[in-house]
């Protein structure tokens, strides 16, 4: 499963370029990670989406892929594989001194697809659409252009993670979108944006392409001549197709990756899996009961069989999480004596049941717990139906739970219902991501923060627990407002001691960020050994990797 959060040359030679590559894609397959052929597009699966519409707004949950990869673009982009920031619609920026805005100066030779200069307008219009249509950004209090090229962010409160956010949120241009009589809704099936690859066609169910943007601010880096991506519902069929050499890039878990991929032309078959996806955890619903009760909460850990999920739910691609719940990106941050007192993320199902005897769940006749209403200990593992992986994830959690006299059933409908039933806080329990970035802001933000609590019944885009403390609220604040390390490590030691003590989720494994490829017709991946980006299709390092490859020398 992969879930992430969110975000020249002449033009005459550009266009040219682009009409040559509608002729190829319409009179060829031009898809297909065997036999190269010139002018092919770079050919992707989407695992999760058994068909597509046309929706290109970065604004809606269901957006069709690469549309804040290819087609829109931040001002800069965070690489968590190798820590760099690269500078991307702005060329540099500075945060005040006391650390309540920040000055973004963009480059002055962007334009949108269709022609129409970038400026520092589109950028305030964004951000007053984003918190009109979706909320958040709740700590800017005003956003404005003194000039073309100068955007000022001012925050609430001394914030210095939110750089992070506001610098890599996907900027949408104003002219095309006050247009719109309801950008909540508008499906944007003809897109505008800064991005290499703005240019749709051949759209259809099942496919659809993107080619270059006419008037790409980076021309010398459109090398590939489009991307084309292949809809499934599920990944077994991306993974056929990738078996069979059909794509060139396979971004989606593959089980025995070695055997059913590379083996079969080990020379140019390569896959990279970093651990710096956001933490994988199972996310109980803690406006229900028994999942209010920190003891349950721990028992329930305790009981969970970590390395079976790992070694065999994810075939080994990941690791065990820890009590500090940080993914693999922030190791530098974890402090020495959470690790070292942990407990509540190791199994001992001893431990377990007597916490939860302790805690007067008893066990009935049937060996069932029971709540303290007198109703069975029971609940539902809800995850889509279409991520093997994280199937047998929740289907090993449920077999682990028997040993606790605990009832858990694992529900499969597609991701879709699943994700309405966490946003709107109806579910039981699920496999679920969370909040990342690059400090341990952004995951106890959406961990324990009471900015991004949600009651039931409201939308909620992170924290589906819907669980809060004051103490991280205040320990948060120290963090965002601390001027130098020492006392940004300091407020990040205490949030850890807290998010220990309270168990407000399940942590599980840092998310691995799937990625697999060909390199018989394009090459310039990132790698292991050359980290410029991830191999993840919807992160905001993509676009690095769609600007950095290129077709094969013939």
């Amino acid at each position: 499963m992969h879930i992430t959060p969110r975000r020249g040359r002449t033009a005459t030679v550009i266009a040219a370029g682009v009409a040559a590559v509608v002729a190829l894609s319409g009179c060829t397959a031009s898809g297909g990670g065997g036999g190269a052929s010139e002018g092919a597009l770079l050919t992707v699966p989407r695992e999760d989406t058994a068909s597509f519409t046309p929706n290109f707004n970065p604004f809606t949950p269901d957006a069709s892929p690469f549309t804040e990869q290819a087609i829109f673009e931040g001002m800069f982009i965070y690489n968590p594989a190798d820590g760099q920031t690269t500078p991307w619609l702005a060329e540099s920026w500075e945060a005040t001194a006391d650390g309540t805005g920040v000055t973004f100066h963009l480059r002055d030779d962007v334009q949108w697809s269709d022609g129409e200069p970038f400026t520092a307008e589109d950028v305030v219009y964004t951000f007053e659409l984003q918190q009109e249509v979706l909320g958040g950004y709740a700590y800017v209090t005003e956003v404005s252009a003194p000039d073309d090229t100068t955007v000022e962010f001012t925050f609430d409160a001394p914030n210095s993670p939110a750089v992070f956010d506001v610098g890599q949120e996907s900027i949408v241009p104003k002219h095309e979108w006050e247009t719109f009589d309801d950008p909540a809704t508008e499906t944007n099936p003809e897109p505008v944006g800064t991005g290499p690859y703005t240019e749709l066609a051949n759209f259809g169910a099942q496919s659809f392409d993107l080619l270059p943007n006419p008037n790409y601010w980076q021309p010398d880096k459109q090398k590939i001549p489009g991307i084309r991506v292949l809809a499934f519902a599920g990944n077994d069929g991306a993974n056929l197709a990738a078996a069979n050499g059909e794509v060139d890039w396979a971004p989606q878990f593959i089980p025995n990756i070695q055997k059913a991929f590379v083996d079969k032309d080990p020379e140019h078959r390569h896959y990279w899996f970093p651990g710096t996806g956001s933490m994988i955890q199972w996310t109980l619903n803690t406006t229900k009961a028994p999942f209010d009760d920190v003891a349950v909460r721990k028992a329930l850990s305790m009981a969970v069989d970590r390395e079976q999920v790992t070694e065999i739910g994810m075939m080994g691609y990941a690791h065990p999480a820890d009590c500090t719940g940080l993914s693999d990106n922030l190791d530098g941050w974890k402090d020495e004596a959470v690790l070292e007192a942990c407990d509540w993320t190791t199994l001992d199902v001893d431990a377990a049941n007597a916490l939860l005897d302790e805690a007067g769940y008893a066990r009935g006749s049937d060996g069932i717990r029971t709540k303290k209403d007198g109703s069975p200990f029971a609940f539902k593992i809800s995850v889509g139906a279409s991520s093997s992986d994280w199937l047998s994830v929740a289907q090993i959690i449920a077999e682990n739970m028997k040993a606790i006299g605990v009832a858990a059933t694992v529900d499969s409908p597609d991701w879709g219902q699943v994700v309405e039933g966490y946003e709107q806080g109806t579910f039981d329990t699920g496999i679920a991501w969370s909040g990342n970035g690059p400090t341990p802001w952004s995951y106890y933000r959406t961990a324990m923060s009471s900015t991004t609590l949600k009651p039931v019944g409201e939308q909620a885009f992170d924290n589906y627990h819907r669980f809060a403390d004051p103490r991280a609220d205040e320990l948060l604040a120290q963090l965002a407002a601390a001027g130098d390390e020492a006392a940004q490590q300091a407020a990040a030691n205490e949030l850890q001691t807290l998010y220990s003590e309270l168990a407000p989720v399940v942590p599980l494994f840092p998310g691995p960020e799937w990625g697999a490829f060909t390199d018989t017709r394009f090459t310039g991946w990132p790698t292991e050994d050359d980290p410029y980006a991830t191999l993840s299709v919807r992160s905001p390092t993509t676009v690095l990797v769609l600007t950095t490859l290129e077709p094969v020398a013939k």
